[in-house]
């Protein structure tokens, strides 16, 4: 018994979203004439086949080679084979590195070469470090001042690119420029900027009767300012993959919108924004990460002054290991910062990429 599915069916399946009822034959040829080459009355049996589309895609699937054949196995070997290189580096120089720093973690390893097994002292001298804590939290109120700034920098910055048409590549790649510039060019133009008595910044103040203001030499300045100088060297990587994702939002979907009535801040608020959720997501995770990570702006900038108010977390693990020695108590601050940065990544993720998902 053979069975014909029509476009007929799969229309009146699509458009009643209920099992379609199909004509078979029970006996006889295609042809409707049998082997005698005599008409025969075809008798016609009613089969409900609830048509899911997964029937026919097994069907298909059965005439390619299955996972257990010689030839899928000779396939993957060969796949594997390729990628071996890489992945031999990869483990290498990322688990290679990282399986040191645990067992350096555990010792009181020293510049001489000299060493013994400590096991957890490190951990427990960490945890009652008072310059540990105070890094700490410098740390996390520069990432919760940069995080924003960057961000919303580049979200407004990519909005703008993408309603623009006019110029679009040559802005696109003006305001990318700063992020392929070295981080420590960028702090002594700002540090410049910064200067009290003939920086830039301070004479426009003067000229409006306003200032000097010592950005980097106030403790509740510093930081922000910091921020202010690192988030105009990143933003620029950042507004490109926010413009890429904004690119790839349906224009259909905003043109209905548009229809229905909802003005430009409407459309961003409930359509372009909850579409952009997973490209968000993966942006602030990646400037989470390199927030906690910084270290260079502020040693050029200034020093980790005044009175440690720029002292981050990096900063502490640099003078631990390269200029007191300690490479056993610097790689314990590394893991730590490692695992404040994985638990920082899990919490974002409860919080916004559930959602994104």
């Amino acid at each position: 018994m053979s069975e014909e599915i029509t476009r007929e069916t799969a229309s009146r399946e699509a458009a009643t979203g209920e099992p379609a009822t199909r004509e078979v034959a029970s006996h006889g040829v295609a042809t409707g004439e049998p082997a005698t080459g005599e008409p025969v009355t075809r008798e016609v049996a009613t089969v409900r086949v609830q048509a899911t589309g997964k029937r026919e895609v097994r069907k298909a699937g059965r005439h390619q080679g299955r996972p257990g054949t010689p030839a899928r196995r000779r396939e993957a070997l060969v796949g594997l084979a390729f990628v071996a290189p890489m992945l031999v580096l990869f483990i290498v120089f990322r688990f290679g590195p990282t399986i040191g720093a645990v067992f350096l973690s555990l010792t009181d390893y020293r510049l001489s070469g000299e060493w013994r097994f400590i096991g957890a002292e490190n951990y427990t001298r960490l945890f009652e470090d008072d310059l540990f804590w105070g890094s700490l939290g410098v740390t996390a109120v520069y990432t919760a001042v940069y995080v924003p700034m960057t961000v919303l920098l580049a979200l407004g910055t990519a909005v703008l690119l993408h309603r623009t048409l006019w110029l679009r590549g040559f802005f696109r790649g003006l305001f990318f420029l700063p992020y392929v510039t070295s981080i420590v060019l960028a702090a002594v133009i700002w540090k410049w900027i910064y200067q009290v008595d003939d920086g830039l910044l301070n004479a426009a103040l003067g000229a409006l009767s306003l200032g000097p203001v010592d950005f980097l030499g106030d403790e509740s300045l510093v930081l922000p300012s910091i921020a202010a100088t690192s988030a105009w060297k990143g933003f620029g990587y950042t507004m490109l993959i926010l413009l890429a994702g904004l690119q790839s939002i349906p224009r259909e979907i905003t043109e209905a919108a548009t229809i229905d009535g909802a003005g430009a801040w409407q459309r961003f608020r409930w359509v372009t924004l909850p579409l952009l959720r997973p490209v968000l997501f993966f942006v602030l995770v990646i400037e989470a990460i390199q927030a906690f990570q910084v270290f260079d702006a502020m040693y050029v900038m200034t020093a980790g002054g005044p009175i440690r108010a720029s002292y981050s977390l990096v900063y502490f693990l640099y003078d631990s290991g390269f200029k007191y020695f300690d490479f056993g108590y610097a790689s314990a601050v590394g893991l730590m910062l490692f695992l404040v940065v994985l638990i920082f990544s899990l919490i974002q993720r409860r919080l916004i990429g559930r959602e994104a998902d």
